[in-house]
């Protein structure tokens, strides 16, 4: 296995601490989560029964991707090399969404030979283009963006029109909505995010967006958890995320997540797209990957009932 090994458990709880910097890498530094506050999927303690690997853990690609997809990129060490999921678990590290695009289409590095990710920003899509690499990708999962707010806020649901008027800067207060007499506090991420690009993607589009300040935009998606759980202790605040990353991988008490146009967000929902907000995730390789490659392999194993189901047991939506 050629990814680097760092506690998933050790990285979440530095990501709660705000101190997630110190455990990276440079600019594009592994990332790596596990459970907090919330249940995650069952973890087994080695690859299913109804799994065939047919990969040794040598021949295991380099992997990289989004942080939301850390669980299935386990998942997928473990049945296809057999080794415990607790194993592969500890040896996950990705560098999220944009550095990993440009890991593999502008860098070339040839540790990366498959990703598991979330849509690249525009301006990645920009610089693979002008590199001249092709790459040949798939969706394989189904997620969403979802926004969080404080238990303690008593609005429930809002509409598409109303969360664009929230990050647009025309509604102010959440009184305006239904709520209490209080400003709204809007969290954002950063342009290099891959629930940036969502959430600019599945709500925004060419609408206007309200610039947010340093402190309102934190570097990492457990940040802006935290962010929103933490600020002033009070009922005010709102951000965003994608569903998997606060439903199995990281979340806060005293959150909870919003209705949009009246639907939850859930596993059928979002498989139903009855969720307004929902957008494929992607495996990607190099077009010229040989077919007997263990990337190529892997690639075409996600699209197979095995791999399905490899997808369906790391608790996600099969594309």
């Amino acid at each position: 296995m050629r990814n680097t090994k760092l506690s998933r458990r050790s990285f979440l709880a530095a990501l709660g601490l705000g101190t997630a910097a110190a455990l990276l890498s440079g600019c594009a530094g592994p990332d790596s989560a596990s459970s907090s506050g919330g249940e995650g999927p069952a973890s087994s303690s080695s690859g299913e029964a109804g799994a065939e690997p047919f990969l040794s853990p040598e021949e295991f690609p380099g992997v990289d991707g989004s942080t939301a997809c850390i669980p299935l990129i386990a998942q997928m060490m473990a049945d296809t090399t057999g080794i415990p999921l607790s194993e592969a678990q500890s040896s996950v590290a990705v560098s999220t969404t944009a550095y990993a695009w440009e890991n593999m289409g502008v860098y070339g590095s040839s540790e990366i030979e498959l990703l598991v990710v979330y849509e690249a920003p525009d301006y990645v899509k920009e610089e693979i283009a002008a590199a001249g690499v092709e790459l040949k990708q798939k969706p394989v999962g189904r997620d969403a963006l979802v926004f969080i707010v404080n238990e303690e806020n008593p609005i429930e649901s809002l509409t598409l029109a109303q969360l664009r008027d929230i990050y647009a800067g025309r509604v102010t207060n959440w009184k305006e909505l239904g709520g209490a007499d209080a400003p709204i506090v809007a969290f954002q991420r950063s342009e290099d995010s891959g629930s940036q690009t969502l959430f600019q993607k599945l709500l925004i589009g060419d609408g206007e967006l309200m610039e947010a300040p340093t402190e309102l935009a934190p570097a990492s998606m457990g940040g802006l958890v935290d962010s929103v759980a933490a600020y002033n202790n009070s009922a005010n605040a709102i951000g965003f995320s994608v569903y998997y990353y606060v439903d199995q991988m990281y979340s806060q008490p005293g959150l909870r997540l919003l209705a949009v146009e009246g639907v939850a967000p859930a596993n059928d929902t979002i498989a139903s797209r009855e969720y307004p907000l929902c957008n494929d995730f992607y495996a990607v390789i190099r077009a010229g990957a040989a077919p007997d490659s263990p990337e190529r392999r892997l690639y075409d194993w996600l699209s197979t009932d095995a791999g399905r189901d490899c997808i369906e047991k790391a608790g996600y939506v099969p594309a």
